[in-house]
Parts: C-alpha cells; structure tokens; sequence
C-alpha cells in the first residue's frame, strides 16, 4: 500500500492512500478538521471526518500530475510507467505550483 501526506499551504491536511485492493482513500485528519473547517483542497472534497473513497485516483490529485513533454522526462527519469498514477504523483508533487502538494510516506514494506 503506497501512502502520502497531503498538505494545503504547508499544513498537514491528510492522508491519501492507495489500497491493496487498488482503489484510493482520502482522509482529513483530526487537527485539520478542527482548525481549517472551510479549508477544503477541492470543492469535490469538503472537510469532513467520513473518508473519500474511489476506484481510480481522485480526479483532483491526477491533474496534480505533469502533462505532455513534462510526463515524458518526469517518466524516463524515474522509471515510472505513465498509468503509474500514484507513482507518478508521489515522485513529482512535492512541489507543486499550487497550494496543495503530496509528500510521500515510506514504508518499510516499499523499501
């Protein structure tokens, strides 16, 4: 299972996951409820305790991931395949231009 920390403005927002079975699950965490209610990173995905859950990568974090030329070097680089969506987010979006960026969380099981 290949993790994340989500961050909106450099704080801590939540957790993406990409579970066993191969769908994907966001969740807010506690102190980021409490603190930043209104502080939502998409509209599709208002604060709140109940977890998202879908079958392919939230629509919002795929369109984190380069496009065109930028896939292409981003891919060759690391070795990633290009329908390696979580790979390709976790390896590139840790900087993103946007107030939302994804700081992978290493496992000792993905070492």
């Amino acid at each position: 299972m290949r993790q994340a920390i989500v961050k909106y403005n450099n704080i801590i927002a939540g957790q993406l996951s990409e579970l066993e079975t191969g769908e994907y699950e966001f969740q807010y965490n506690d102190y980021y409820i409490e603190n930043h209610p209104s502080d939502f990173i998409t509209f599709n995905m208002p604060v709140r305790k109940l977890s998202y859950k879908s079958k392919k990568l939230f629509s919002f974090f795929d369109g984190l991931i380069p496009e065109g030329w930028l896939l292409n070097i981003a891919s060759d680089s690391w070795k990633i395949n290009k329908n390696d969506r979580m790979g390709l987010l976790l390896a590139c979006c840790q900087n993103t231009i946007g107030a939302v960026s994804i700081h992978p969380i290493i496992n000792k099981e993905n070492e």
